[in-house]
């Protein structure tokens, strides 16, 4: 598996707790770390991806919802929110990675960590997303 995906993995699990223990994302973080002894390099990418779902949350929770017809957030699985939360970031704000290796990535992450049908649901929004933004250069 690659530094990425254990990434996304980690950052899932890190958005998760942070989602049942709303507190400070760096402390949290950090007590995160502490139960794992994962590399550096897979480190420092959940990180990014975690302080910056956090960071831009409002935009995303924006865009999830528009495209989340009949489905509030609140409705949502937690796994699934979480797994879309870093898929729109990844969209919206990492021009370093492609679209459709993003939206490849959280169907995997979906397969591993959510139920039979997240998959298709978070391919379905975040397929919706992707085709409203330009391509990435």
């Amino acid at each position: 598996m690659g530094v990425r995906r254990e990434g996304r993995e980690l950052a899932l699990q890190a958005l998760y707790s942070l989602e049942l223990n709303p507190t400070n994302s760096k402390i949290m973080l950090q007590r995160f770390w502490e139960n794992f002894q994962e590399s550096a390099a897979i480190r420092e990418f959940a990180g990014e991806l975690v302080e910056g779902v956090v960071a831009n949350r409002e935009v995303i929770q924006k865009r999830i919802k528009a495209q989340s017809k009949n489905w509030s957030l609140s409705r949502m699985a937690k796994v699934d929110l979480n797994i879309l939360r870093i898929g729109v970031y990844e969209l919206l704000f990492r021009s370093d990675i492609p679209k459709n290796v993003t939206i490849n990535e959280a169907i995997e992450v979906a397969k591993k960590f959510g139920t039979e049908e997240s998959p298709a649901f978070i391919n379905g929004i975040l397929d919706e997303i992707a085709a409203s933004l330009p391509d990435k250069q």
